[in-house]
């Protein structure tokens, strides 16, 4: 991905990271903020959105260019279509739906203004993402997950050894039961991937478990930054959490519709980092 490389220079000591950013972007303030609320800010190598943060001189500020160019996202490959569904590999980096999101995105690109994401991914996490064509196909796809009846299959790497080759995990998010299971593909002292399966849909519930039985995911900002980060894992750029396979039976033809995305290139250059590939 291309980045925008500053240095904080000794004049713009003590200043915050907003209006750092608006006055050597030439942005408003308004932008500025929308580029840290999009998670493509980094201050020494760590993803930063907080518009007070403070800067030193010497500190390396890097900014994903896309962000601050206002493109259009090119169409992610597709996995699957039909008249009622689309499956998408979704990039890291984008939100599922909303403002300056893939499903808004999409839309322009297919023409297809009633398209909505049946589900969410969080903005860091890659792989399958499933987009109805229009409102029957929608409100049918979210009986099928609010039925637990799409399997869905992720890969992750996370923080130490997960030692057991199978384990569920069936901690309450939020005071509602939650399933999640795991196996392990490679571990070792340092880091471990792990296939996941979701048996439940929680938010943010893979996550949440993992934080909670101690190994967190490598990149995860908001829960996996609780304890102190050695230099390899302060250098993850994203949460390590790829959504590979997707599959349900069709609502109304009850043919199997199945799709698999491929580990994008920064998930395996990271299993390579930690000796897990």
């Amino acid at each position: 991905m291309n980045i925008t490389r500053l240095t904080v220079r000794s004049t713009e000591h003590g200043v915050t990271l907003l209006a750092f950013l608006a006055g050597r972007l030439r942005m408003s303030n308004r932008r500025a903020k929308a580029l840290l609320d999009a998670r493509g800010v980094f201050v020494n190598g760590q993803r930063v959105w907080m518009a007070r943060h403070r800067l030193s001189p010497g500190n390396r500020v890097e900014v994903q260019k896309e962000l601050t160019t206002g493109a259009t996202v090119a169409r992610p490959p597709v996995l699957y279509e039909s008249p009622d569904y689309l499956i998408v590999n979704k990039p890291p980096g984008l939100l599922a739906n909303g403002p300056r999101s893939l499903e808004e995105s999409l839309r322009r690109l297919t023409a297809c203004p009633a398209l909505r994401a049946a589900h969410r991914l969080d903005r860091d996490t890659s792989g399958c993402l499933l987009f109805a064509k229009h409102a029957e196909a929608f409100g049918r796809a979210r009986r099928l997950f609010g039925q637990q009846r799409v399997r869905k299959l992720y890969h992750a790497i996370v923080s130490g050894c997960v030692a057991e080759p199978t384990r569920e995990i069936t901690y309450p998010i939020d005071g509602r039961s939650a399933r999640t299971y795991l196996t392990t593909m490679a571990a070792n002292r340092q880091a471990s991937h792990l296939k996941i399966e979701l048996l439940t849909g929680r938010t943010h519930q893979i996550r949440r478990h993992l934080v909670a039985i101690g190994h967190p995911l490598l990149g995860d900002q908001q829960y996996g930054t609780r304890r102190e980060l050695n230099a390899r894992e302060r250098a993850v750029r994203r949460q390590m959490l790829h959504a590979a396979d997707l599959s349900f039976s069709h609502p109304v033809t009850a043919q199997l519709v199945r799709a698999q995305a491929p580990l994008p290139a920064d998930f395996t250059e990271c299993l390579r980092q930690f000796g897990l590939r």
